[in-house]
């Protein structure tokens, strides 16, 4: 199993991150918007890309959603 990206934050945190790739990943960034701490810390990880179309998940964004 890969490690934890989120393993260095405070379980508040990597419970807000990982929220923030949910919405990222069902395009419900009009509702909630990603603040620029979060957005920084996701593409920081790897996990976000910034493109012309808007943010999306990398394939390792992808994989932390999908262990559960």
């Amino acid at each position: 199993m890969a490690e934890n990206p989120f393993a260095q934050f405070s379980l508040e945190k990597a419970i807000d991150l990982r929220w923030t790739l949910r919405d990222i990943q069902a395009r419900r960034l009009k509702m909630s918007p990603v603040s620029d701490e979060d957005l920084r810390t996701l593409t920081g990880l790897g996990l976000v890309d910034v493109r012309d179309e808007g943010l999306v998940l990398t394939p390792a964004g992808i994989a932390v959603l999908n262990r559960e």
